[in-house]
């Protein structure tokens, strides 16, 4: 719709920002008319007429089985649109027109804002069903042609109001007709179905809907009142009311068609079992996020236990071996800490990988400088706790062989993530400008325990490549190759 209007009409960024409140409103009007609609703009030069967006009823057939978006029509091939547009009224006058051996009748209605006509809905009804309306279709077109005279006023949509049609109830979920003292004048059998389930054992025709309403909520005092006032619908809100195990969800539309309000219209559905998985939902990510809490404070008392244990060693190989042991327990502690804060089991990688640098870094500190560049992203668990452990190996290789006791250095983290896609690769280079690697190392078959632990994990667990090679310059360059899934 933007690109059309912009292309072909005068209509300003406000006016077009009007024409998509009423669009994100309009199913309302198409479902209470049983009807399609069609909105027209006349073009920059007034000579023809764009149709901008479409809509088809959910409570009837339709009359258009083609998109009708981005026809243009000369001005004068459709009189009612002209006299719509040129007069500011509803024009209802004419003869069905036939389509495709089907009998429609076209109605035209204008689109006001501020004083000024912006364009005009052709309402288009498939009268091939036809028969002797329902009560519940004589209230459907008797709200419908009250919004219609809003439309045409000017005063609808609301101004200000933001709906979301994708949750907002719709006329098919449950519908009340109000007078203007709030009186229920008509309820569907979903909406009654809807109060039954909030504990009313009575008919809803002739009922004070707020008085009602504030009656079957649990809660007492001061909110009762406004709910009561919400529910008899003065002004337009969206609300939800729970009482005996049961949670519907309701709107309210004021109805002006001549600037007074005359009553409401109030859209209702069930949401009982929707809330209900959703509670489950948020307990259950409540519990994975416990559960991972606590394997953090387990894993971070076994890194205690092993360190306490190192500090009693008398040998220096086993004191250090359980030091090596306390940074690999605490860099899957790390991702755990990470998953606990997190609503899904994907996590923002970089903040663990600053973790497990600093960690590793403490083993030579003032000496060597450790630094990341580059974004690993979102991650999700199953590759995060593994490459922690991986990464933990690699930086704690380089601080330990790389230099020599007291001597200064470097080691450069940095991370790549390729494109988007499904094929989509983390390269990470892991760089010191150490000593380098001794003469005739194979890294594919060094028995080094911290070597061995990455080539299980990047080749078993990540489904990646990893070596070593000698720098550029000096010192050793570690490079690994992940697939990862796409980020969102």
């Amino acid at each position: 719709m933007n690109d059309l209007v912009r292309q072909h009409t005068a209509l300003s960024e406000s006016d077009l920002d009007w024409l998509h409140m009423l669009v994100s409103e309009w199913q309302l009007l198409s479902d209470l008319s049983f009807a399609d609609l069609v909105l027209w703009v006349p073009t920059l030069d007034g000579t023809r007429y764009v149709s901008v967006a479409q809509m088809r009823p959910n409570t009837g057939p339709t009359s258009y089985q083609d998109d009708m978006v981005g026809h243009l029509v000369p001005r004068g091939r459709r009189p009612l649109l002209d006299a719509a547009l040129d007069e500011g009224r509803i024009v209802r006058e004419g003869d069905p027109e036939w389509r495709e051996e089907v009998p429609v009748r076209v109605e035209s209605i204008p689109v006001r804002r501020e004083g000024r006509v912006l364009g005009v809905i052709a309402r288009n009804t498939n009268l091939l069903t036809v028969r002797t309306p329902s009560r519940l279709e004589l209230t459907y077109l008797q709200s419908a042609s009250d919004l219609a005279q809003m439309i045409a006023a000017g005063s609808f949509p609301f101004p200000g109001e933001q709906v979301d049609m994708d949750s907002s109830p719709r006329a098919g979920d449950g519908l009340i007709r109000l007078d203007a003292e709030g009186v229920v004048q008509y309820a569907s059998p979903n909406a009654l179905s809807a109060y039954h389930r909030l504990g009313l054992a009575a008919d809803l025709v002739g009922q004070d809907l707020g008085q009602i309403t504030a009656e079957l909520a649990p809660s007492r005092g001061p909110v009762d009142e406004a709910l009561a006032k919400m529910a008899s619908g003065y002004a337009p809100r969206e609300f939800e009311v729970e009482g005996n195990g049961g949670v519907i969800q309701l709107r309210a539309i004021p109805l002006k068609p001549k600037g007074t309000r005359i009553g409401s219209l109030v859209l209702l559905r069930d949401v009982t079992e929707l809330r209900r998985r959703e509670r489950e939902l948020i307990t259950k990510d409540a519990t994975i996020r416990e559960i991972h809490h606590r394997v953090k404070n387990n894993l971070q008392t076994v890194a205690a236990l092993l360190r306490l244990q190192a500090r009693r060693m008398d040998s220096d190989r086993g004191r250090e071996a359980l030091n090596e042991a306390v940074r690999r327990v605490g860099s899957i502690a790390i991702v755990h800490e990470t998953l606990s804060q997190n609503l899904d089991e994907r996590v923002e990688f970089d903040e663990i990988a600053d973790r497990v640098i600093a960690m590793v870094a403490e083993i030579s500190p003032g000496k060597v400088t450790c630094r990341r560049n580059g974004r690993f992203g979102i991650l999700d668990a199953e590759v995060a706790t593994p490459l922690s452990m991986v990464l933990t190996e690699i930086l704690q290789n380089a601080l330990e062989h790389a230099f020599a006791p007291g001597e200064h250095g470097t080691v450069e983290v940095t991370a790549v993530r390729g494109e988007p896609r499904a094929d989509a690769r983390l390269l990470i280079t892991v760089k010191d400008d150490g000593r380098g690697l001794p003469e005739g190392f194979d890294p594919q078959r060094a028995g080094n325990l911290g070597l061995q632990i990455v080539r299980t994990l990047v080749e078993g667990e990540l489904g990646g490549t990893f070596d070593m090679q000698p720098g550029a310059e000096r010192g050793t360059r570690v490079v690994l190759d992940i697939p990862v899934q796409p980020q969102k």
